[in-house]
């Protein structure tokens, strides 16, 4: 390695390394006993020369000739071995490394896929850990296996004979400054081709899942100019990589080769002085050359080491984020039940130090059983609040009350329980129309009775209508289905569970106004029985709730009744006229 910290970075995968170790301790065993085996055909060799050649001994040619077919066959059995013991267990240490990154990603906090793209992680799903798999199977073993072989096979050289084994072993010192100065630049190589492979990751995903936009707009020639950009970008670095590669590679393959060259002359001198036989020739060259495997493979090895460190370090640096806290059981306290928000400031952590915080001190409070429309401009935190309740963004400042209970201090499975969340923009999963709808009704399930009821809150008859009905899959991101049929799915999602809070992000602007009516009165009876609190931009949606909350300049401006604000407060008069910018949404809105 280049410094201790690619060793570093190796070493985190020991605790994924550690319950398979035995096997691969002993496939390195193995190999190393194969290599070793190669190392004995020279020594038969030499007997062969000096023993039966020279004493023009046909049986004992033979003889020596099946000791080396044994030996062969040996070392490639054993070869053989060292590979069946380390498939599966690696194969396992790899399932497990994915599980676990896909296990901490689900588990860390919205803020961190905010700043993440996806194809960057998904890079580390696939291309990283294939290459430490790799690693894992053949690099971390040969650099030991080599490594030995080298040791053993100079000392049986020097044992030969010490002069041509010292002429032989004169390019070791300038052969480790060329190693050490090719993994400080590979390393750095390495690094980059690997965030570029998630860059090109990103932007196929982007395309696949935007085929539609990118069709309807006609923009497939930018998207194509932008891909062979970065494609062009990563080509280059792998290009880079490649003649770091071959520069290695010559000078690894040319010094031994020369040393051998330079022993071969200086062997034939002494055997024709007769002060070398020519079978300690033969077994010293055969040596040799059987050492120039290990020796050249070491570019090799030391490139796909550095590529499985930085392998390593890209899966820990997601590894590292810190998941969102469990929460805790407390009592409750003597607040007010239903939804109340105490004195709540926000502000986004990647946000410049001197930006106005998106909320600033929301003091509300949603009765028990109580519908709130939350009304606000474009901009003004509507969606940034209703994410706080079920704590997918952490408050600045103050505190959110359930009944009573801060949600820090309600464990995160048990506040999902509780609280269901319904979004603008509908996400749907490559299931069936039924498994999406369900994936709201919490551990106990609803059943096909509860299924059914959430269709109907949701007027999603046409599941009924689909192919295979609830059983018909969906696609990627529910795009077979229209938007409002995507967005009534969502709303079933989100009642499916009879939760007793309820957070809509305005979940009927996709809708129709006849679907609208129909989806709101069946709505009213589902809020009867839930403290809701709605993000509304339309007077119809305004009109299921008790109370009307205005959100302006990070506060909440006014509270009342739809009429109420209508008389009382300009602002809402406006908004509702259908002149202001509460038909739309975007930023923190």
């Amino acid at each position: 390695m280049n410094d201790r910290s690619s060793i570093r970075s190796l070493t985190r995968l020991w605790p994924y390394v550690r319950p398979v170790r035995a096997r691969l301790f002993a496939a390195a065993f193995v190999a190393v006993v194969a290599s070793c085996l190669g190392l004995v055909i020279p020594l038969v060799l030499k007997w062969i020369v000096d023993g039966p050649v020279t004493g023009r001994d046909p049986d004992g040619v033979w003889l020596g000739a099946l000791v080396v077919l044994l030996l062969g066959v040996a070392e490639a059995l054993l070869f053989g071995l060292r590979r069946w013991l380390v498939a599966r267990p690696l194969a396992g240490v790899e399932a497990a490394m994915r599980a676990d990154l896909y296990r901490h990603v689900q588990r860390l906090p919205v803020a961190f896929h905010d700043r993440w793209a996806s194809g960057q992680l998904l890079s580390r799903a696939t291309t990283d850990l294939a290459l430490l798999r790799m690693f894992m199977a053949f690099p971390l073993t040969f650099l030991f296996v080599n490594g030995v072989t080298v040791l053993v096979g100079c000392a049986v050289l020097l044992a030969q004979d010490g002069f041509l084994g010292l002429v032989l072993l004169v390019p070791v010192v300038p052969l480790i400054v060329v190693c050490a100065l090719f993994e400080t630049r590979y390393s750095v190589v390495a690094r980059r081709a690997q965030d570029q492979v998630g860059d090109l990751t990103t932007v196929v995903e982007e395309s696949v899942l935007g085929i539609r936009v990118i069709k309807g707009f006609g923009r497939h020639r930018s998207q194509a100019r932008a891909f062979r950009a970065l494609a062009e970008r990563l080509r280059t670095t792998e290009l880079g990589k490649a003649r770091l590669l071959a520069g290695i590679w010559a000078v690894i393959t040319f010094v031994p080769e020369l040393a051998i060259g330079a022993a071969l002359v200086l062997g034939s001198v002494r055997v024709a002085d007769g002060e070398l036989t020519a079978g300690t020739l033969v077994a010293f060259l055969s040596t040799a050359l059987a050492l120039r495997w290990p020796v050249e493979s070491i570019g090799f090895l030391l490139a796909l080491s550095q590529e499985a460190a930085t392998a390593t370090e890209r899966y820990f640096e997601v590894m590292d984020e810190a998941e969102e806290d469990a929460g805790g059981t407390s009592p409750a306290s003597s607040s007010p039940g239903g939804l109340r928000f105490e004195s709540v400031t926000f502000r986004y952590p990647d946000a410049p130090p001197d930006a106005p915080p998106v909320l600033a001190g929301v003091d509300l409070w949603v009765r028990p059983g109580e519908t709130m429309a939350l009304v606000g401009a474009t901009g003004s935190g509507k969606t940034t609040l209703t994410a706080l309740v079920p704590r997918l963004h952490e408050v600045t400042g103050g505190r959110i009350l359930l009944d009573g209970v801060d949600v820090a201090d309600l464990p995160r499975e048990r506040l999902r329980e509780l609280v269901s969340v319904a979004f603008e923009e509908p996400t749907l999963f490559s299931a069936s129309a039924g498994e999406n709808v369900l994936m709201g009704a919490g551990p106990a399930g609803a059943g096909e009775d509860g299924m059914r009821r959430a269709l109907e809150v949701a007027h999603a008859d046409f599941v009924g209508r689909l192919p295979h009905g609830a059983a018909t899959r969906v696609g990627e991101q529910g795009l077979s289905l229209s938007g409002g049929q995507r967005q009534r799915l969502a709303l079933a999602r989100a009642v499916v569970g009879r939760p007793r809070f309820l957070v809509l992000d305005d979940p009927l602007s996709a809708l129709d106004v006849h679907t609208e009516a129909l989806v709101e009165a069946a709505l009213r009876e589902v809020l009867r029985d839930t403290t809701a609190l709605v993000v509304a931009h339309r007077p119809s949606t305004v009109l299921l709730a008790d109370r009307v909350a205005l959100l302006s300049g990070g506060r909440i401006a006014a509270v009342g009744t739809h009429q109420e604000l209508l008389r009382e407060n300009a602002e809402y008069a406006w908004l509702m006229s259908g002149t202001g910018t509460g038909g739309t949404k975007g930023g923190a809105g």
